[in-house]
């Protein structure tokens, strides 16, 4: 099993000798991360055992496009979304970029991953908002998603949101039906007219350049009931702190190329895909976010500043959140000798920059 870390090494500057002047500074950060994670330079802890075994433990990169870093991070994560569950029936709402505009979303992130957000937000709140659909607010919380299964560009955003809504003068919670939030033909051309809109009005020239047919066909928004939601929780939860590529997918670094293992969305089995080194450093980077971009944001009434809102609508549900769990300290190292906990003796500092 070959280290995603140990693939950048062999091949990184190749990589950066021919591409160096188109590469970003969010993609050498990355890199740079990825190589120096869980190594001397970044500091760490001396272990002693009883046994006189010794065991040396380096500090993380804690960058989120590193495979080793974020578990613990996302595993806290869904243990506080969880106790923030209502006791409704929950729904996931993707919303998928047009082939036509990918590679506009490619080219212009920051730009373009912020109005996929904001605008499919509002989408589904102008949608609920009609008196025959809903006729009330609603609160969701959206998740950035860039990668297919085979690290192909796929910009979606999926929402998890519950069955129901604040009706506007506050008094109310209106309850969907358990199979149906919103209907998702009208979702899907509601949203393409704002994104038409918003890119006309913030970017007038990246507008220009989107081929006319782009808004002429159908988009997709797919609608999918989850039941209380905590499935669709812990799917999202690998997006929240971890990269495209999971630690142990990949099998092979030979002459034909890096090989990983993805699953068939259509069969459900495991497959093996082989690409060029070149093509998988490029497939990985092009997931990297820009510096200090939020993937994560909570809409209506999961919002940070509706504490009250959410509190009407416990009042009015007759529900008490449970308290989230304290996040536990990490346990010291085992013994690989005699498996027994050893004891940190000293501290490594970290290398100057």
């Amino acid at each position: 099993m070959l280290d995603l870390a140990e693939i950048f090494r062999r091949h990184w500057p190749d990589y950066q000798q021919r591409f160096g002047a188109q590469l970003l500074p969010s993609h050498r950060r990355a890199v740079a991360a990825l190589l120096s994670c869980r190594t001397p330079p970044l500091g760490g802890q001396v272990y002693r055992c009883e046994c006189g075994a010794t065991h040396y433990a380096y500090h993380s990169c804690h960058h989120r496009a590193c495979p080793k870093c974020g578990h613990a991070q996302a595993s806290h994560w869904l243990a506080r979304q969880r106790c923030r569950l209502l006791p409704v029936p929950y729904f996931l709402v993707t919303f998928t970029v047009p082939q036509e505009l990918r590679a506009l979303w490619r080219s212009h992130q920051r730009l373009c991953y912020d109005l996929h957000l904001r605008e499919s937000a509002a989408t589904l709140q102008n949608v609920a908002a009609r008196p025959k659909p809903l006729g009330a607010e609603l609160g969701m919380l959206g998740v950035l998603h860039t990668w297919s299964r085979q690290l192909i560009y796929h910009p979606h955003v999926h929402f998890i949101v519950p069955g129901g809504g604040l009706t506007p003068d506050g008094r109310e919670w209106k309850r969907t039906r358990n199979e149906f939030l919103l209907p998702e033909r009208v979702l899907a051309a509601r949203w393409r007219t704002r994104c038409k809109e918003a890119l006309q009005r913030q970017a007038p020239a990246l507008w220009a350049q989107v081929p006319a047919a782009a808004w002429r066909k159908g988009w997709v928004v797919d609608v999918l009931a989850v039941g209380s939601g905590e499935g669709a929780l812990k799917y999202l939860s690998a997006y929240v702190y971890r990269t495209a590529l999971g630690a142990g997918r990949i099998v092979a670094d030979d002459e034909r190329g890096v090989s990983f293992r993805y699953r068939d969305s259509d069969t459900g089995c495991g497959r093996t895909a082989t690409v060029a080194a070149e093509e998988f450093i490029r497939r990985f980077l092009q997931h990297v976010l820009p510096k200090g971009f939020q993937r994560v944001r909570a809409y209506g009434w999961l919002g940070a500043a509706a504490k009250a809102k959410r509190a009407r609508i416990a009042a009015l549900l007759g529900w008490r959140a449970p308290s989230p769990p304290a996040r536990q300290p990490l346990p010291a190292p085992l013994c690989p000798c005699c498996r027994r906990p050893m004891l940190c003796v000293a501290e490594i500092p970290r290398a100057p920059p």
